[in-house]
């Protein structure tokens, strides 16, 4: 997930707090536990595997919410991620955007991988905005090989963002749900636009901004997408800005249906980053194609945060 330098008002309500050097409003220190969403199907596949809920500092393998959208979540690193598989996910966002919540709030969905795990544990105030999701994903090929080692319940496979927006796109275009592309630079924005609009020529994109925004222009785009309407926002800004911007503004945006972090999506979009050959994504090495491709933006950040991921996946998963 690549950060990007987006400058944020903080929320008009509640004091300040700060991650990463951004203000964001200081979050409830009673943060409730991330909620799920799932298919009866799937439900029923996952009964009698998973473990009692516990609420505990980091959540519990457990069916998070009954109903027609429960799905398990299984502890890894600290963190409940979601046990499905791409396809499920992408049914499961398209389902869910036609059901919007009663609170008047956008569903929540976010993702994890190493990098995330590791500033989930070193810093409380990011792994609060991660407990605020809806659903947090499998988005690093390391997670889903530790819950084969470690957990009760594995992982079925990676769902990373980058291929589960081509799955969600494609369902989209048939079920008639419309799409906002919210981040990156203007011109990156712009050809991710271009790219999806060539790809999925039925597909509603009701609008798209690139993610530097502030001040009074932010206010003007946040009224301007909830008018919009779209089903699915994708908001790719990266860690943890696009998560203290759900926690800012999802209630500004009671007519979306789901807010979809995104990272670098844009960026492989766009094709101005390229994806890791398929053999080294499914090795867990993805991180090591990026730090070659981009060494001096990246080599210190994974030289310091896997270590931590390592050892916060060895001892808080289950």
């Amino acid at each position: 997930m690549d950060d990007i330098d987006t400058n944020f008002p903080k929320h008009r309500n509640g004091a300040a707090a700060t991650v990463d050097g951004i203000e964001i409003s200081r979050l409830d220190a009673d943060q409730a536990l991330i909620k799920g969403h799932a298919s009866p199907e799937t439900a029923s596949n996952m009964e009698g595997k998973m473990q009692t809920g516990d609420a505990n500092q980091y959540g519990s393998a457990y069916p998070l919410r009954q109903g027609a959208f429960a799905f398990p979540s299984v502890l890894i690193g600290g963190l409940p991620i979601t046990v499905v598989d791409r396809r499920s996910a992408a049914s499961l966002m398209i389902e869910v955007a036609r059901h919007r919540r009663s609170d008047n709030r956008p569903h929540y969905f976010t993702s994890a991988n190493g990098e995330v795990v590791a500033r989930v544990h070193a810093d409380e105030e990011i792994a609060r905005l991660f407990r605020e999701a809806d659903q947090i994903l499998a988005d690093g090929q390391p997670l889903v090989m530790a819950s084969r080692w470690l957990c009760s319940v594995s992982l079925p496979e990676r769902v990373a963002t980058t291929d589960l927006f081509h799955d969600v796109a494609a369902l989209a275009e048939q079920e008639g749900i419309s799409f906002y592309l919210l981040g990156a630079t203007e011109a990156e924005n712009q050809k991710a636009v271009t790219a999806t609009r060539e790809s999925y020529p039925n597909l509603h994109i009701a609008g798209h901004c690139h993610g530097y925004l502030s001040g009074e222009e932010l206010e003007r785009k946040l009224d301007e997408i909830n008018a919009l309407a779209p089903d699915i926002l994708w908001l790719g800004l990266g860690v943890p800005r696009e998560q203290i911007f759900v926690h800012d503004f999802a209630a500004r945006l009671a007519n979306v249906g789901v807010i979809k972090t995104s990272g670098g999506l844009f960026d492989h979009l766009a094709q101005k980053t390229r994806r890791a050959p398929i053999w080294v994504q499914k090795a867990g090495f993805e991180w090591c194609w990026r730090v070659l491709m981009e060494p001096r933006r990246l080599f210190w950040r994974y030289f310091t945060t896997n270590p931590y991921a390592i050892y916060a996946i060895l001892r808080f998963s289950k």
